[in-house]
C-alpha cells in the first residue's frame, strides 16, 4: 500500500479508502470454494488494493509465473482495502467462504485480528517458503502459532527525506543528518525555517503515524510483548515520543494537513523541508520534475532517551494470505514461485514501481544496486534495504487502530495542557475497557 496510513479500526470494520473492484471474477455455488479456484485448472484470484503499486505489482508476478506455467489463469481483482477487510469479517464470520479470493492481500497492522479470530481459515504455508529468508521484523505479523501464514512482500521501510537546498541555505548538508536524533532534527528545523521560512514537515493531528515509527523505532509498540496488553501509561518508549512530538509541534516549524493530497502537496509544492515515513513515498516526491537533483534520503531520526533507540523503523507494509479452500495449493504455488522466491521479479518490482521487497536475496540484485539520479545518484534502493534489515521485530497485536483511535484523543489533550502522565492512564484506562 502506499499511502500514509488513515486511522483505521479493523475490529469494527471502520475504515477509509476507495477503489473500484474489477470484474473480472468467476463465481462458483460451492460454499467451501475459495471463489475461483481449483487445483486442477490451476486458477488462482486474488484480492488487493491500490493500482499503481499492489495490482502491478500481481500483474508482473502473473507475468513472471506464466513462463514457467503457461496453462494457469491468475485472476487479478482490485478492492478497496476497506472492502476487503469488510468482506473477510463477513465471509469468515458466517462460515462460507463463496465469494472470497484464493489469496489476498493483508495488511500487516491487521494480520494478527485475522489470524487469531479465524485461525482455521488460512492455509499454512510453512511448508511453503523459508521464513528466514524475509526481513526478521516480518514474520512476526505474518505467523502465529508456531505457523508461517504469510509470505512476506513489501517493506514499510522508513526514512527521512530531505530537501538539499533548503538544509545549505540554513548551513546544512545531508551529511549532518546521518544518525541524528528528533531533538537535533528539531533544532535544524528551526534554522531552516529562519533562514527560508519553509516548515520541516507537514503533520496531520489525527494520524499518529509518526508516533508509530518513533517507537517501534526504539523496539516498543502500543501492547505488551504478548500483542494484546495494551501498554500505555508505563511505555518509555511511547511517553518518549509523545514529549518528542510535543517539541516537534509547538516548535512553529510544522504545517499541520488534514488529508494524503494536502500531504503530498507539501513537499510537492516546497513548503516543507523534510518527510519523514516510509519508502513507498519515494515516487509520489519523483512526481515533482522540478525537484531532481534537490532531496536526499537519510536515517530515520532516533528517539531522543529511549533505552533501545535504534535509527530504523517501519510504516505500512503488507503480506499475501492464502485462504484454506479448494484451490489453496495452486494458489501456494503461485506464491512460492513468485513473492517468496523470485529475485529477478523483485528487480523489476523496484525498477517499475518502486518496491522495496523484504525477501533478503532481492537485496543484492542489480536493480537494489542502482543509483537513482534524482537523489544525486543516491543508492536509495540499497539503503533502504539495509534499514529493513535493522527494523526492530515488535508484535502488532489486533488492536494497532483501536488503541490508536484512543490514544489520539488523549494526544490531543495532551497538547491542549492535560499532564502526559494522565493522559496516557485514561488512554490505557479506555483500551483495557473496549479491547477484550
Amino acid at each position: 500500500m502506499k499511502k500514509v496510513l488513515a486511522i483505521l479500526l479493523a475490529s469494527s470494520l471502520v475504515l477509509a479508502a476507495c477503489s473500484s473492484k474489477s470484474d473480472n471474477g468467476t463465481e462458483d455455488s460451492n460454499s467451501n470454494d475459495g471463489g475461483t479456484a481449483s487445483k486442477e485448472t490451476k486458477e488462482v484470484t486474488v484480492w488487493a488494493w491500490d493500482p499503481n503499486f499492489n495490482i502491478a505489482a500481481l500483474n508482473l508476478a502473473k507475468e513472471a509465473y506464466a513462463t514457467k506455467n503457461p496453462d494457469a489463469k491468475i485472476n487479478i481483482e482490485e478492492n478497496a482495502q476497506a472492502d476487503i477487510v469488510q468482506k473477510l469479517n463477513t465471509g469468515l464470520n458466517s462460515g462460507t467462504t463463496k465469494g472470497l479470493p484464493n489469496i489476498v492481500l493483508i495488511e500487516d497492522y491487521r494480520a494478527q485480528s485475522f489470524l487469531q479470530a479465524y485461525p482455521d481459515a488460512f492455509y499454512d504455508l510453512s511448508s511453503i517458503i523459508n521464513a528466514s529468508d524475509f526481513a526478521d521484523y516480518k514474520i512476526g505479523p505474518t505467523s502465529f502459532d508456531g505457523k508461517q501464514y504469510g509470505v512476506p512482500f513489501d517493506s514499510g521501510v522508513t526514512g527521512l527525506y530531505v530537501r538539499t537546498d533548503y538544509l545549505e541555505q540554513a548551513g546544512y548538508k545531508a551529511a549532518d543528518l546521518q544518525n541524528i536524533d528528533w531533538n537535533k532534527l528539531i533544532e535544524i528545523g528551526k534554522a531552516i525555517k529562519e533562514k527560508t521560512g519553509k516548515d520541516l514537515l507537514t503533520q496531520d493531528p489525527n494520524d499518529l503515524g509518526l508516533i508509530r515509527m518513533m517507537i517501534q523505532s526504539a523496539g516498543s509498540w502500543y501492547t505488551k510483548e504478548d500483542g494484546t496488553t495494551p501498554n500505555l501509561v508505563d511505555n518509555a518508549e511511547l511517553k518518549a515520543a509523545a514529549e518528542t512530538y510535543k517539541t516537534l509541534m509547538e516548535a512553529n516549524i510544522v504545517k499541520v494537513t488534514s488529508d494524503w493530497s494536502q500531504f503530498v502537496g507539501g513537499f510537492n509544492s516546497g513548503d516543507v523541508a523534510a518527510v519523514p515515513t516510509g519508502n513507498w513515498i519515494t515516487a509520489s516526491v519523483k512526481a515533482e520534475a522540478a525537484q531532481s537533483g534537490k532531496w536526499a534520503i537519510v536515517p530515520f531520526p532516533s528517539l531522543p532517551g529511549a533505552a533501545k533507540a535504534t535509527h530504523a523503523s517501519n510504516l505500512g507494509g503488507s503480506s499475501w494470505y492464502v485462504l484454506n479452500t479448494d484451490g489453496k495449493e495452486a494458489a501456494a504455488d503461485f506464491l512460492k514461485q513468485t513473492f517468496a522466491s523470485d529475485v529477478d521479479l523483485y528487480q523489476k518490482l523496484n525498477q517499475q514501481i518502486g518496491a522495496i521487497g523484504t525477501l533478503k536475496a532481492a537485496a543484492t540484485g542489480e536493480a537494489c544496486q542502482a543509483a537513482d539520479d534524482y537523489f544525486n545518484g543516491q543508492k536509495i534502493a540499497t539503503d533502504f534495504a539495509a534499514w529493513t534489515e535493522q527494523i526492530p521485530r515488535v508484535n502488532y497485536g489486533m488492536h494497532t487502530y483501536a488503541i490508536e483511535d484512543l490514544l489520539a484523543v488523549e494526544m490531543q489533550s495532551y497538547l491542549g495542557g492535560k499532564a502526559l502522565d494522565k493522559a496516557l492512564a485514561d488512554a490505557q484506562s479506555q483500551a483495557e475497557t473496549q479491547i477484550k
